[in-house]
């Protein structure tokens, strides 16, 4: 592998189970040939690309990405490290002397991980490379070239070796997209609710759709939009569908605790807006999943979803009801019913939809909850024409973590039909998450509730022996609530 291809790629040391699967997606979008197999915890990765260009068009797209750099010299210890710094000047001084000029400023940074240093120690690395034949002068704020030392003292903050076991060089080309985590934050977001997508997460699964400008991407569960808001960041045209008639009218409750009742603008749509995406989006539709009401022929290029667990959004279906009564749509207003969703027959109908409704080569990305004491690898759901790329997994709280799943479409299947013969679920999945969720090992959930009332009564008649004032928290808030939809009545 040729130095003077190989470049170092700085990642923050933050979702580490997403690299691996974004970074091979992005390689996968714009078709750069990686031979490297990269699966490793480290922030600092060295890697070949053919040229710059490439270089930089992966930096253009990746989340997790700090900063890349074109490596200059790498060692295990000092002396290799400086021996190969050199040896890389002499052979290349000559087709980098621009950077070696007198009007040619710069400056150099030390960056280390796992270990603090000390300014006067960080002067000392510097003044280690007065070997450089650099003729500029510094220039901390803009300077025309930046050089990066780093660093690398091992994972663990309670076993720092004496020594780094990395130590690396070079210039630095591009930052990667991490400031679109804090641009797109659901902290100053004009629509969101209790389940919301985490900016950065679902900016990594947009990379692990393969989004790019010109796709149709689609969420059937859309609740908020963040998925879309993603989506159509990195160019696509957006669609969405959910169940929730009030949270896509906005007249569900506020997820914000300062927020009483909701403004009359909170949408999708807005939330698009508020990016300057709204070119991109192409609307969102109160729909039963489990019903599908696409036309047969329907294609899209990703469906990229975070479909409800039963915990705080509720899994539901229209019920279908064998006595079925004449309604009389000019006079009444019909409110179907709804049904518990079993999470073993959402996920076969995902797996179903997307084999007929995604284009050949087109990607499903969605999560799958589970509790770790259930999980092995057997669990994932499997669809003859779809592939699995990749199972990375998010631990929440407690026993649970939930898992983003990866497939791309390899075959074409019937449009016409769903074969349910083509999905393998396993048996695991069929137990219901939301009683995994709140069971414990001996513990059931009614007394965990008995043993929770219990603290806070003691609590409160210790309180009141101590002379306290306290207040009926419980009445309190439903208070708050009749007040609230009291508003919210009188603004109708």
């Amino acid at each position: 592998m040729s130095l003077s291809k190989k470049y170092i790629l700085w990642f923050a040391q933050e979702h580490v189970e997403f690299r691996a699967a974004e970074f091979n997606s992005l390689m996968r979008l714009f078709n750069i040939p990686q031979t490297d197999n990269i699966d490793d915890k480290k922030p600092f990765w060295t890697v070949e690309f053919p040229d710059d260009a490439v270089a930089l068009q992966y930096a253009s797209r990746s989340i997790a990405l700090r900063a890349i750099f074109k490596l200059w010299s790498h060692g295990k210890n000092y002396e290799i490290f400086h021996k190969n710094l050199n040896h890389f000047i002499e052979q290349n001084q000559a087709h980098q002397s621009w950077l070696f000029k007198p009007e040619t400023s710069f400056k150099i940074t030390v960056e280390t991980y796992n270990k603090h240093l000390s300014q006067r120690e960080k002067i000392a690395r510097i003044e280690s490379l007065d070997y450089l034949p650099l003729k500029g002068v510094v220039d901390l704020q803009s300077p025309k070239v930046e050089w990066w030392y780093a660093e690398f003292w091992g994972l663990d903050p309670t076993d720092v070796p004496n020594k780094p076991e990395d130590i690396f060089f070079g210039r630095w080309l591009a930052n990667g997209q991490r400031h679109l985590i804090k641009e797109i934050s659901l902290k100053n977001r004009k629509f969101i609710g209790n389940t919301s997508m985490d900016a950065q997460l679902s900016l990594l699964m947009a990379n692990q759709a393969l989004v790019e400008p010109g796709n149709i991407v689609f969420d059937p569960f859309v609740g908020t939009g963040s998925l879309l808001v993603s989506a159509a960041k990195f160019g696509g045209y957006v669609l969405g569908a959910d169940i929730d008639f009030m949270m896509l009218h906005a007249r569900a409750r506020p997820s914000r605790i300062t927020q009483r009742v909701r403004e009359k603008d909170e949408s999708v749509r807005a939330n698009l807006e508020q990016y300057n995406c709204s070119d991109r989006y192409l609307d969102v539709v109160v729909a039963d999943f489990s019903n599908t009401l696409w036309r047969n022929d329907l294609k899209f290029d990703s469906i990229i979803t975070d479909p409800p667990y039963g915990i705080r959004e509720a899994t539901e279906k229209v019920e279908t009801k064998p006595n079925k009564m004449e309604i009389n749509k000019s006079t009444n207003l019909h409110y179907p019913s709804t049904s518990h969703y079993a999470l073993h027959h959402l996920y076969e109908d995902l797996l179903m939809f997307a084999s007929k409704h995604l284009k050949l080569g087109g990607r499903l990305v969605f999560w799958l909850p589970f509790c770790r004491d259930d999980y092995t690898d057997d669990i994932v759901p499997q669809h003859a024409s779809l592939t699995l790329i990749s199972n990375s997994e998010q631990i929440l709280m407690g026993r649970t973590s939930r898992r983003l799943l990866t497939y791309e479409k390899h075959v074409e299947s019937n449009h016409l039909l769903y074969d349910k013969e083509k999905v393998i679920l396993h048996p695991t999945l069929t137990l219901d998450f939301r009683d995994r969720y709140f069971e414990s090992d001996d513990v059931s959930r009614s007394e965990k509730r008995m043993h929770k009332a219990k603290q806070r009564e003691q609590g409160r008649l210790e309180a009141l022996k101590r002379g306290k004032v306290v207040t009926d928290g419980r009445s309190f808030k439903c208070t708050m609530n009749r007040q609230r939809f009291k508003e919210i009545e009188e603004n109708n």
